[in-house]
């Protein structure tokens, strides 16, 4: 009887043909790409993209043998995903950091789960516009923003793929005779869905909902055997459960945080937010904050009076509108593993966690209205409204995501007591340079929160770029009272204490937050760099060699490990890393600097002038670069080398930069002048140099002066 019902009223009519059907799904595409296609513009958001992809080394590596048994070996910001993971790496193996290429692929799954999910709303209801509008507002609907324009939320598009995917097969065993093969096909794409997000736990509820409406086959099948049907379903489900509690551990929140009463009210309160913010999808935001002082009691009650209505509702019409019951379930049963009764993260709630739920509100809404209004014509006229309006808005919502700091900034001018907004936008303030701000953000962000130790980790960094040491170290420290295990609050106060030249005390810093974080490469080379100042060269060798093997191409890692080299004499292996630093970044002044010395170091003259020069290009105003090659023009055993003009020209310019009383540079000066035959100026040049040598004590550069000031005596150059 409902299956007749729902035929009729459905209807196969003309235009429910192959080229309908083909239409339908290019214009889904069309609106997903005209709302989502300005992410390709974007950039990565600081909240989990640099986490899980730019700074991830494994993932930044693509595609490796390495990282396709971490992807399903370790657990990683929380979350064992290894589909996602792999995801992520394959889109670094084709398009490097380019945020474009992780954007377009976001784009694509969810163009992919839009048009299958028009696919098979039509296969399982016969019913072609009602279909195309269900996957219409789920392709454009604002509450889609966060999940397709946030990169790391790749684990809600892709696991949004297999999820309509899982349906469509489990439509084909459904329909036809019963075949261990369908079934275990749609097995193996369930338990690949659940390695993209585990929130697919609930699909086998869902599919029991869709044997009821619309597939009907509760008419010939007892409930029962239906749900031993679900069996082996619900055995992934369960396992799946197992591994994200295991994986989500240190980030669940005691009760004392957030007590059960109130995680349950929170997760009541949401129940009826998420359709209130689908009819009115204003004021969305990248993260609410959760309401830790409590509820006000009347919102409760509301929503209590809402939500029981709604499912009375639900129930009550079951048999005469089944899609309302499938509906209304669905979006209950998929969103009971995010409501945060087992409060993972410090949201009240997020707008990702209704990517897959809110189907089941347009299922019921859509056939809701095409009973109502019995007119064609109207119902297509409101669909097209609706359909426009919400790509507007989606378009507005999705260009918040741009940056970080008009994410954030946006999100603070929708919420209240929002710390994580605070603090994440003084970070993005940080980088741009702007401390003020970023410090007047962070004491915002503490004054909600005192105990965020993100927040004091930020004010430190602003302050210490402020030059307010002390201070920033105080906030360091209380990072890590509140948080131990903070290996960027270990880092940052190593910095600190090595600015003060305590060294030891920077040592262990570093020492700790490699502890935290085994994998964090610029831990490895501040450490090698302190150690190579205690002059242990062999262990900061060690330590540089282990952030190469964590980012390969770190230019300032390659960099240092070259200098480090050269300091223990092993110039040809600094030559090695000094090229490939440069390979790199051909721009790294530093690198082309220190590659000229070790060529000198191995006789290589003109080599050492070469790149000296090309130094020189990218930063003509370092005295230190111009001091060398001016030494090297002027005192070159190499007639064809020496240009004694532009040797005092160089030199009289980091002469002039480092304010004329560096007697290193002055020794060059000297010799350049004696090159060009202008010994006086370069005998008084030399003698002022001896005075200031000796005035600094340093006995090696007064024995050399001394020798050249005898040869300029004698009218005779410096070669």
């Amino acid at each position: 009887m409902i299956g007749q019902q729902t035929l009729v009223q459905a209807g196969a009519g003309p235009s429910d043909h192959r080229w309908g059907v083909a239409a339908v799904c290019v214009l889904l595409a069309a609106m997903t790409f005209a709302v989502f296609g300005q992410t390709l513009t974007h950039g990565f958001v600081d909240i989990d993209d640099y986490t899980y992809v730019a700074r991830n080394p494994m993932v930044a590596r693509g595609l490796t043998h390495d990282g396709i048994i971490w992807a399903f070996t370790h657990v990683h910001s929380s979350n064992w995903h290894p589909l996602t993971w792999l995801s992520h790496m394959l889109d670094c193996q084709l398009y490097g950091l380019h945020p474009r290429g992780h954007h377009l692929t976001n784009i694509l799954l969810h163009t992919a789960s839009v048009i299958l999910l028009f696919l098979v709303m039509r296969r399982m209801t016969g019913a072609l516009w009602r279909s195309a509008f269900v996957a219409a507002v789920f392709a454009i609907h604002p509450l889609r923003v966060e999940s397709v324009a946030w990169v790391a939320e790749r684990k809600d598009v892709l696991s949004g793929v297999f999820f309509m995917l899982i349906i469509a097969a489990y439509v084909r065993y459904a329909r036809l005779p019963w075949s261990f093969a369908r079934y275990g096909f749609v097995l193996l794409l369930f338990a690949m869905g659940l390695m993209c997000k585990p929130m697919l736990v609930t699909l086998p509820m869902v599919l029991l909902l869709l044997d009821y409406w619309p597939l009907q086959r509760m008419e010939s099948r007892k409930l029962s055997r239906l749900a031993m049907e679900k069996l082996p379903l619900l055995a992934l489900s369960a396992a799946s459960c197992v591994v994200t509690l295991l994986a989500q551990n240190k980030a669940i929140q005691s009760t004392e945080s957030s007590s059960l009463p109130l995680r349950l009210a929170n997760a009541l309160v949401s129940c009826m937010v998420y359709p209130g913010q689908m009819i009115h999808p204003a004021g969305l935001a990248a993260f609410y904050p959760f309401p830790h002082n409590g509820l006000p009691s009347w919102r409760v009650a509301l929503a209590g009076m809402l939500f029981a209505g709604l499912t009375a509702a639900a129930f009550w019409q079951w048999r005469k509108q089944p899609w309302l019951f499938t509906g209304w379930l669905w979006y209950l049963v998929m969103l009971l593993p995010v409501l945060g009764v087992v409060q993972v993260g410090d949201q009240s709630h997020a707008d990702r966690y209704t990517y897959l739920p809110q189907i089941g509100l347009y299922l019921a809404v859509t056939w809701l209205a095409a009973e109502w209004c019995a007119n064609r014509a109207v119902l297509g006229f409101l669909m097209t409204g609706v359909i426009g309006l919400l790509a507007v808005c989606a378009w507005k919502q999705t260009a918040y995501w741009k940056d970080n700091e008009t994410l954030w900034t946006h999100a603070l001018a929708c919420t209240t007591g929002n710390s994580l907004a605070e603090y994440n936008l003084a970070y993005d303030l940080v980088e741009q340079g702007r401390l003020d701000e970023a410090i007047a953000h962070c004491q915002k962000a503490l004054r909600i929160d005192p105990n965020n130790p993100d927040a004091h980790n930020t004010l430190g960094v602003a302050l210490f770029k402020k030059g307010r040491v002390e201070e920033a170290i105080g906030h360091y420290q209380e990072a890590l009272r509140l948080e131990p295990s903070f290996a960027k609050a270990h880092f940052n106060f190593g910095e600190a204490l090595e600015t003060q030249e305590k060294l030891d005390e920077s040592i262990s810093q570093y020492r700790q937050a490699l502890q935290c974080s085994p994998d964090y490469a610029e831990a490895h080379v501040n450490l090698a760099n302190a150690l190579r100042q205690q002059d242990k060269l062999d262990e900061a060798i060690l330590h540089f060699q282990a952030a190469l093997q964590i980012k390969p191409d770190s230019a300032k890692a390659h960099d240092d490990l070259g200098i480090a080299l050269l300091e223990k004499g092993d110039a040809n292996q600094a030559i090695i890393h000094f090229q490939r630093a440069l390979q790199i970044n051909s721009r790294n002044a530093n690198a082309q600097n220190n590659l000229a010395s070790a060529l000198l170091q191995t006789g290589n003259v003109g080599g050492a002038i070469a790149h000296f020069q090309q130094a020189l290009q990218i930063h003509p105003d370092e005295p230190a670069i111009q001091n060398n090659l001016a030494w090297l023009l002027a005192t070159s055993s190499e007639a064809s080398l020496r240009n004694g003009a532009k040797a005092v020209e160089l030199a009289r310019q980091a002469n002039t930069l480092t304010g004329g009383e560096n007697p290193t540079v002055l020794r060059t000066l000297a010799a350049a002048c004696a090159e060009t035959g202008r010994f006086a100026e370069g005998l008084e040049t030399a003698q002022h140099a001896l005075r200031l040598a000796k005035a600094q004590s340093n006995s090696t550069l007064t024995g050399q002066l001394q020798s050249d000031i005898k040869l300029y005596q004698a009218g005779r150059p410096l070669h």
